[in-house]
């Protein structure tokens, strides 16, 4: 009847807002404040930068092209236009497939989120949740009123990803840097998990000490990151002798002012310390600051800016790369625990002066005594072939197992490792990423002579070669640096017992070597950047 399909027609709901506004996307916006040239979606370019574009590197942007249907931004260049013109559609785009997504109202499939683990607490609620035969109902918030925003989502914490710039409430969180000369310009921003330090000259005078916004700790914090207020972690004031003195109340806010001839208070050096989560929130932001002070003789100050990221719930571990090696970085290595794999972590090596857990040789000293270089290592440097080495003295009293010990401390140090990380920015509990190190025997002698000699003499180590073998992983467009296997090869050999009052003297050698095991590119063949991606875990769920 009629009335049935008028009151089915009432109970239809419309779908969802859609999560991404394509006339806003930009993929090509790369510069911060800049046309970006050819760029024809860059909110930055004017009329005049689209009259000297030759095409449209992004001709069409649209959302998830899982969806059945959604919006797309077409761009276009008017050629025939005196100057060219910019044109721009947007359209009404249908999905092919049958197999597509009518509407995204699960909103926890938009983002890589972990499961929750059933455990004895909450084994009932899960099971009450997703025992019966059907689950997750509509919403009861199907219906969405574009115009009106959510309260809550007014609060939501911004998620980053790696290189983008830290928004702040007016714009994004500024790390002052010299670009053509050696002048601070404030128009670098900072970048999410890009760790940065910079120095550069800003001109100052003690008449205008209080009206320069650069030198004043407001201008550092008073525009806080999005949903994080920045704090003031700790204050060093800066004699003009270079005198540095710790204050005691870190929460003192100290501005520039007119004493005694002197403008005090300016800022000479800044420090961020920013700490995010696994999902790339920004949960806490802290500054440091060195105040000085200046006289009238001064025109110019130079400024420091640091900026680091830390993970919320982890120790901070220097990085060798992000993510692959970057050449002259150490190469991180680890021991795996005892009772694997639970639990699934890496522990870094702690080497006697080396506690980031870094692979070290040998470190050559000046007179070449082994005896007098036993503890001293250097760390093994990402890309770089080393060799060093020094001279064993060996006297007719020295007994054979506590040379070979002796040895094989001197030539692998006090705690050799057991994995390398194979890349640069591998964390402790990604067990894949870290390759497990091979170890070799080998002999100077054959058999025959170890065996006529085995009855008068004493196997000795004498030589550590370390082959490392790496490739380029990802985007042939930026490639990075992996480590795939790493072998430790012990050379060895036979020490003859020596008659009383004799001496010899035999060198002991460590050598480092990186090979690059890249498969070429076929002649001919044209190779596409590779995407590694995956798919949100409850992308089909409930179905396997």
């Amino acid at each position: 009847p009629p009335e049935t399909h008028a009151a089915a027609r009432a109970r239809t709901r419309s779908g969802p807002a859609p999560v991404t506004d394509v006339a806003k996307l930009c993929v090509c916006d790369l510069l911060v404040a800049q046309c970006d040239v050819n760029c024809c979606c860059d909110p930055d370019c004017s009329a005049a930068d689209f009259s000297l574009f030759t095409t449209c590197s992004v001709p069409i942007v649209t959302g998830d092209n899982r969806l059945c249907s959604q919006k797309a931004a077409i761009y276009s260049l008017d050629v025939e236009a005196n100057p060219p013109e910019r044109i721009f559609k947007l359209i009404d785009q249908v999905n092919p497939s049958v197999f597509c997504i009518h509407a995204t109202n699960y909103k926890q499939a938009l983002s890589f989120s972990s499961p929750e683990m059933p455990t004895s607490e909450n084994f009932d609620q899960l099971l009450e949740q997703f025992g019966s035969a059907t689950f997750s109902a509509e919403p009861d918030s199907w219906n969405m009123n574009t115009d009106a925003q959510n309260p809550s989502d007014a609060n939501e914490t911004y998620r980053y990803e790696y290189g983008v710039p830290v928004q702040t409430v007016d714009a994004f969180l500024r790390l002052p840097s010299p670009v053509v000369s050696s002048w601070c310009s404030d128009a670098n921003p900072a970048g999410f998990l890009v760790n940065q330090a910079t120095k550069c000259t800003r001109s100052v005078s003690v008449e205008k000490c209080g009206s320069i916004q650069a030198v004043s700790m407001l201008f550092y914090i008073n525009s806080g990151i999005l949903a994080v207020n920045i704090t003031v972690q700790s204050v060093v004031v800066q004699s003009l002798n270079g005198m540095r003195t710790l204050l005691n109340g870190s929460d003192v806010l100290r501005l520039p002012m007119i004493l005694d001839e002197l403008c005090i208070n300016i800022v000479l050096g800044v420090s961020y310390h920013i700490t995010y989560t696994d999902a790339g929130e920004i949960i806490e932001a802290a500054a440091s600051f060195v105040l000085g002070a200046i006289n009238k003789e001064a025109l110019s100050i130079q400024q420091s800016f640091e900026i680091s990221f830390t993970q919320v719930n982890t120790k901070p571990v220097p990085l060798s790369g992000n993510p692959g090696y970057v050449v002259g970085l150490p190469i991180r290595a680890g021991f795996q625990p005892q009772g694997y794999p639970f639990p699934v972590e890496i522990l870094f090596a702690a080497f006697n002066t080396n506690k980031y857990g870094q692979l070290t040789i040998l470190q050559s000293t000046s007179n070449q005594d082994c005896l007098a270089a036993q503890g001293a290592r250097t760390p093994i440097l990402f890309g770089y072939n080393m060799i060093s080495g020094c001279k064993l003295r060996i006297t007719a009293a020295m007994k054979c197992q506590p040379l070979t010990q002796t040895l094989l401390d001197l030539l692998k140090g006090q705690s050799f490792p057991e994995y390398v990380a194979s890349f640069g920015n591998s964390q402790a509990q990604d067990v894949l990423d870290w390759v497990p190190i091979t170890h070799l025997h080998t002999s100077e002698q054959t058999m025959r002579e170890i065996y006529n000699t085995f009855q008068s003499s004493c196997q000795i180590p004498v030589s550590l070669e370390i082959e490392v073998k790496w490739t380029k992983y990802g985007s042939l467009v930026n490639p990075q640096a992996r480590i795939v296997n790493i072998t430790a090869t012990t050379t060895t050999t036979m020490l003859k017992q020596l008659p009383p009052g004799r001496e010899r003297t035999i060198p002991i050698t460590s050598s480092v070597v990186f090979t690059d095991v890249s498969s070429p590119a076929e002649p001919g063949y044209k190779a596409w950047p590779t995407i590694n991606a995956k798919l949100p875990f409850d992308f089909f769920f409930p179905f396997v």
